[in-house]
C-alpha cells in the first residue's frame, strides 16, 4: 500500500531536524574550546591534590639542584 505524500514529507523533516540536533550536539561536545577548557579543569584538579603538587614541586627543586651543582663544577 503506497504512504500519504505528506507523511513521508514529515518524516524527512522529523528526521532532518533530529539529525541537525544530534550534529549541533557533536559540534559542541567536540569544540577545541570546551576541550580546552576541560583540560585546565583536570590540571587544576590534579594540582590541587597536596600529593602530587608537593611531588612536582620536590621534583623540580631537585632538578633545579642538579643544575645548579652541574653549572659550579
Amino acid at each position: 500500500m503506497a504512504r500519504d505524500p505528506d507523511t513521508i514529507e514529515r518524516e524527512i523533516e522529523q528526521a532532518r531536524e533530529a539529525l541537525a540536533g544530534a550534529l549541533d550536539e557533536l559540534s559542541e561536545r567536540a569544540s577545541p574550546q570546551r576541550l580546552s577548557e576541560q583540560g585546565k579543569e583536570m590540571a587544576a584538579e590534579k594540582w590541587a591534590d597536596p600529593k602530587i603538587k608537593y611531588a612536582v614541586i620536590g621534583a623540580g627543586a631537585l632538578i633545579g639542584l642538579l643544575i645548579l651543582r652541574k653549572l659550579f663544577k
